[in-house]
Formats: C-alpha cells, structure tokens, sequence
C-alpha cells in the first residue's frame, strides 16, 4: 500500500487533475487520498462548485478519498494552506505528495525551500519592502541577492511556488512524507486561452459565466456532475450575487473589527474601512482598496474573511480534525491505516463534531456558517443547515 496524497482546490475538476492522478498511478501509489477546500477558495471567492459536488467529480475520477482543507486555512496565503495540507496528509499516513510545478524537479524545489526558510531572509526582504514592494517582490528579490537568480526564478509561477510551500512545510511539522512533482502543461495559470484540451479552472470558470460550453475541457464523469449541478440550479456559484450582503457585513464593522482578521498590517485595516464606507460594489471595493503594495488576491481574501466571521487567530496552529468528504472504493483502507496512525479526530458523520474539543468545534461552526453563506451565492439561493444534513459522498 503506498498512499499518495493531493492538495486541491478542483476549482472545477479539469484533464490536468486528472493527468496528476495517472501520474501519481504509474509511479506506484495504490491510492489516492485528496485534501481540498471546502465552499471558499484562496483567490478569496466562492468555489464554482460546493464542496460535496467537487468531491464527487474527484472521486469519479481517481480519489479514494477525498477529506476537506478547513475554512481558516483554505483562504489563506500559500504558506498557511499548504501548512494545513500536508499535516493533514501527514496525519492520515500518505506517503507522497504529488503536485504539478512549472520546473518538474523536486530537487530545485526543495533548494528553494531551504533558501525560504533561510534566517538571513527576512533582513535581505526589509530592504525592499521599505521601498513599498509587494511581499512577493521583495522576497524574490532577497531570493536572488542571497541564493542566485535560478533558485529565484522559480518564485515567479504559482505552482512552484506551493510545491515549496509544502516541501517547507513537511520540513516544519518533521513529517516524512515523499514529495513528487509532475511537470505542468497545458495552459498556464492565468492564461486567456486554453492549450488543447488542458485548459485551467480559470478558463473554465471563465467560460461557464459567460453560458459556453466547457465539456471538451473536463473529464466526462466531471462534467457530468456539474451539468446536474447547474440543472438543479446549485452551479455556477458567483460571490457577486451575495454582493449587497458582503457590503452589508462590512459596512457594519469597526476599525477594531478590521484589524482583527487575517492578512492585516502595517495599517491595511484603516484602508479597507475607508473603502467598504465608499464602495457601492466589490468590484469598486477591491480597487479602492489595492495598492502595489497589497495586490489584488490579498484584499480579496481579507474582504472574504470579513464576510465569513473569520480571525487571524483562527488559522493559526494545526488543524485540529480530519473531516470525511467523500470516499470511494479503496478509501476504507486509507481510514483503517489513518486510524492507527492518526492523533487527530476523523469526523465521517456530523455527530462526531459533537465529540471535538472547543477549538474543534469553533472550527466546525464557522464551517457550517459558511456553507449557509455560501448557499446565497447560489443561482437558486439554498436553505441553512446542508453542512450538517449532507452525508459522505460514496460511491
């Protein structure tokens, strides 16, 4: 039994997801265990598919297992998701984790992973960020001046990137898993247009709001979930059409309440609050808000928390359960191995959470408050409380 494991979003499920799974085949793992995100995702939007549809799609196509990346850290920066990820896998037992990167070597990565994590960085950084660089900018730069401009390149594409993150992280937590990396083809991650039939969630997303049709673009028993998602009136998911509430939250916080959640520094909640008090749209919201220096993808994700009740304190650590969201044929054997080697609760019904300890359970209820925030962003609005009717998805 080798186990490999995977960090997704599946934002929706597309032919590249697919591609790392028979990837992750051929070098020997006999199972799939996925870690993905639940409703919201890190570019700080609603995912385009609810959690349970996603894990469907995933389990059709590969997964045995699919349990989910918990809100705190499914919104957060590269660093914190991937954190929670690999400790996830960590504590079900995987024994690889499989990513796709732009460079397609392990050994550059972990190189750069270990110039991240490299004490003489954060003073290398200051020097740029007095200057009024990004984070990104600044540490890419430091990258360069002390580790050589090759191990820096690999900063400047997203996939790289988070394949360090969880090379770094496996290395915090003293975990042993084995990383795999499978070179990523196709479009790149913000490209306008797809590349044959590897397109990337983006483009897809992009083509189901404008009403075309994506299903050359995604494996079939995929498509099929999500075609019977829109039918139903559960898909596409949009956070516009919860617009009017997400301003309504905001307009209702406080400075204080501003400073509390995640990603806030340096004085970014004043700027925030002054632009939730202007702002007539999010659109308008995100611009009024962003500078060079806090980019876009940022002050999406700070407005998101906002909307969801999220603090900074609360991804902070390790997360404290593993929560079942979908199981398929082999997914029993990865359980029955998780079980004896798992310090942490796995919660496959919702009256195990009644069983968590009070951070456990903190987590769990700003989980359910989301998904019935989440079901107004709905084509047909949703009722509350599916968080804690829904079963494990089986198949």
């Amino acid at each position: 039994m080798l186990t490999a494991g995977i960090i997704c979003e599946y934002n929706p499920f597309h032919y590249g997801h697919e591609y790392l799974m028979k990837q992750l085949k051929a070098y020997g793992a006999t199972h799939i265990v996925v870690v993905m995100s639940g409703n919201f995702v890190q570019r700080g939007d609603a995912a385009i598919l609810s959690k349970r549809a996603r894990a469907r799609q995933a389990l059709l196509c590969g997964a045995d297992l699919v349990v989910e990346l918990p809100l705190p850290w499914s919104v957060a920066g590269a660093e914190r998701f991937a954190l929670c990820g690999v400790a996830l896998l960590d504590a079900i037992g995987a024994d690889l984790i499989g990513f796709g990167s732009e460079c397609g070597n392990v050994d550059r990565l972990k190189t750069a992973a270990k110039a991240l994590s490299s004490p003489l960085l954060r003073e290398e950084m200051r020097k740029t960020l007095q200057n009024g660089s990004t984070f990104a900018a600044a540490r890419q730069n430091a990258v360069e001046q002390l580790f050589g401009a090759e191990t820096a390149a690999l900063l400047r594409d997203p996939n790289n990137i988070l394949g360090i993150e969880y090379i770094k992280a496996a290395e915090r937590i003293g975990s042993g898993i084995t990383p795999v990396t499978v070179s990523r083809f196709g479009s790149a991650h913000d490209a306008d247009r797809e590349a044959g039939s590897y397109a990337s969630s983006g483009q897809i997303r992009r083509l189901l709001r404008c009403g075309r049709d994506c299903s050359p673009l995604m494996p079939s028993a995929a498509y099929s979930v999500l075609s019977e998602e829109m039918k139903a009136g559960k898909a596409p998911a949009d956070l516009f059409l919860a617009e009017r509430a997400i301003l309504a939250q905001l307009r209702m916080m406080t400075r204080d309440d501003f400073a509390a959640l995640p990603d806030i520094s340096e004085g970014l909640e004043n700027r925030i609050f002054n632009a939730s008090a202007q702002a007539t749209g999010l659109e308008e919201l995100y611009f009024l808000a962003k500078t060079k220096r806090y980019p876009l993808a940022r002050i999406r994700r700070i407005v998101l928390a906002a909307f969801l009740g999220l603090k900074a304190f609360h991804s902070s650590g390790l997360p404290p359960y593993i929560r079942i969201l979908g199981l398929g044929r082999r997914g029993p054997e990865i359980l029955q191995k998780a079980g004896a080697v798992s310090k942490l609760p796995i919660i496959s019904r919702s009256s195990d959470l009644c069983g968590l300890e009070d951070r456990g359970k903190g987590i769990a209820d700003l989980e359910n408050r989301a998904a019935d925030l989440y079901a107004l962003c709905l084509p047909k609005i949703a009722p509350c409380g599916i968080d804690r009717t829904e079963k494990v998805i089986t198949l």
